[in-house]
């Protein structure tokens, strides 16, 4: 049986959407039902399984191979895949329609497959974790490191932090890339009333963060270089 409760009402509705469709353009019903699949999938990432995923993926198939048998009866199932159905990533069953963009070039709009989406589980704190104790604040910093590099608005604080920093780590002065890793800091400890704000984080290597940790070491914002403007 599939995890997600409401799987089989969204289904519904997708496929309710397909069947009522039956004159509109396949690119037309690739806008409609996109923003559905992206949405439904990124609610839910936290909570499914790629084989749940899957399960949606093969539901819209049939519903979009019914969809298509409708609309050529006179066709064989070779005409109407070579029309509506073509390779894409090593899928050679992906749904997709024509559209032309401002330059009047024709090009393929694709169905995003349910299985696209990445699933991600959330981590779980600590039990004995606590927000107010002051050895608690690596812990929680390096929580709020993984969170930043995974969603859009996270990753852009980090590379307007990292672009403040010259790609530098703020302790050692050397560089932070993604083999050397990363911690978001805070000068201010959030324990002792930092703010979250970007005017109070640096990034770090993982190391360093240690050190400064265990040392109490205290930290400063690098100043910018010329032509790099703080946000």
């Amino acid at each position: 049986s599939w995890e997600v409760p409401d799987i089989h009402f969204t289904l519904s509705q997708q496929t309710t959407a397909i069947r009522k469709n039956p004159a509109t353009a396949p690119s037309t019903l690739v806008a409609t039902l996109n923003p559905k699949i992206w949405g439904w999938t990124n609610y839910h990432r936290h909570v499914c399984s790629s084989a749940t995923f899957n399960s949606v993926d093969h539901a819209l198939f049939k519903a979009l191979w019914r969809w298509a048998k409708r609309r050529h009866p006179q066709k064989n199932r070779t005409w109407i895949k070579q029309k509506y159905f073509g390779t894409l990533g090593g899928n050679n069953w992906m749904f997709h329609g024509r559209k032309k963009d401002r330059s009047g070039t024709v090009a393929k709009v694709w169905l995003r497959p349910a299985l696209d989406t990445k699933i991600r589980r959330h981590t779980k704190i600590q039990a004995e974790a606590n927000p107010y104790d002051p050895e608690w604040e690596p812990y929680f910093e390096k929580r709020e490191s993984v969170k930043m590099g995974s969603s859009l608005q996270g990753r852009r604080q980090l590379l307007r932090l990292w672009k403040e920093q010259d790609g530098k780590c703020a302790v050692c002065g050397s560089e932070i890339t993604e083999l050397t890793g990363w911690h978001n800091h805070h000068i201010v400890w959030r324990v002792m009333g930092g703010s979250d704000a970007e005017y109070n984080r640096v990034l770090l290597h993982p190391d360093c963060h240690r050190q400064v940790h265990a040392k109490n070491l205290t930290v400063t914002k690098p100043r910018p270089s010329r032509g790099v403007t703080q946000a």
